[in-house]
């Protein structure tokens, strides 16, 4: 298709950044789940951070949605009418590993060669050093992948358990001797908890490299709730901490960061702070399922949701380029 355009920007203005977040809400609604993180969505919201790159692919249509113009632009903004059908996202900010790229289509626009267009323009922009995710493991996402000569690097499963009042087959929590739990304060713990999940997740940089602005962002969330925000203390260092999030529409809550110090790791404090919360979301919050993301290759925390009583409901997979 040799009218389609697509404009590479550094930042999003008002308009674009508009466009994209309703392109996103169109695909989520005919996929079932979100082409884009939470964490790629508040970097659209903020229309530029450095180190994140944004593809927009433009075509001919009624929409009468406009280019977005800015820095760093593919094309020039006396297109006319145009429709926004395609995007991509270009994480750069991890110092070591490759950037991550997230890529969606407009629904209507499928199987035209959009997806093939703006993957290889995603491929250019990083110098063919890249890994990309695929939410919820769609067809048309492995198909790209193949496509794009990509491999199969990490199985993120998506797992679940019903919930009730009555607590059914959750435990009682049993902290470890000397462990205090309280909830999180706002203006008073951001500090600490930053510290806290970078000790925790010092092999996951897309979770242990969150900043302070990161957190910032989500704590101005409509979801954000510090009542489901647990912080586990050893006298007064932190020893873990258990972040819940409700999803009021889906009315799902989701265990959304757990984070154990090195130094408690195998104390069992991971399992009582899960079932702190998932009693909050259940007896608090009223809420009929529970969900938790989990690296499929982390056969400790898999056991322990199992355990819990969480099974598979759906798997993203992430890809990258071959060396």
């Amino acid at each position: 298709m040799s009218d389609r355009r697509i404009e590479a920007l550094s930042e999003l203005h008002q308009s674009a950044a508009a466009a994209v977040l309703d392109l996103i809400r169109t695909a989520a609604a005919a996929d079932g789940r979100q082409a884009v993180s939470e964490q790629g969505r508040l970097y659209v919201r903020r229309g530029g951070s450095a180190g994140v790159r944004h593809l927009l692919l433009w075509a001919p249509g009624a929409a009468g949605a406009e280019p977005g113009g800015g820095a760093d632009t593919g094309g020039g903004g006396g297109a006319g009418a145009e429709e926004l059908i395609g995007y991509a996202q270009i994480d750069g900010t991890d110092p070591t590993e490759p950037p991550v790229a997230e890529i969606l289509v407009h629904p209507a626009h499928r199987a035209r060669g959009h997806g093939r267009a703006i993957g290889r323009a995603v491929l250019e922009a990083t110098g063919k050093r890249l890994r990309v995710w695929a939410h919820g493991s769609h067809p048309a996402a492995r198909h790209l992948a193949a496509a794009l000569d990509l491999e199969l690097i990490r199985e993120l499963r998506q797992m679940r358990r019903p919930l009730d009042a009555g607590l059914t087959g959750l435990p009682e929590p049993r902290l470890p001797e000397g462990v205090t739990v309280r909830t999180f304060v706002p203006g008073q713990d951001e500090t600490a908890w930053l510290a806290l999940n970078a000790a925790a997740f010092t092999r996951h940089s897309e979770q242990g490299g969150l900043t302070a602005r990161d957190l910032e962002d989500r704590e101005a969330e409509d979801w954000f709730d510090p009542a489901g925000f647990f912080l586990a203390f050893r006298g007064a260092a932190p020893a873990g901490f258990h972040w819940t999030k409700v999803h009021a529409e889906e009315r799902l809550g989701e265990v959304y960061v757990l984070g154990i110090a090195p130094s408690e790791q195998g104390s069992g404090l991971g399992r009582a702070l899960t079932t702190i919360g998932l009693r909050h979301l259940a007896r608090d919050r009223g809420l009929p399922t529970a969900m938790l993301y989990v690296d499929a290759d982390n056969a400790p925390a898999v056991a322990l949701y199992e355990r819990l009583g969480f099974t598979v409901h759906e798997t993203d997979l992430m890809y990258r380029t071959r060396d």
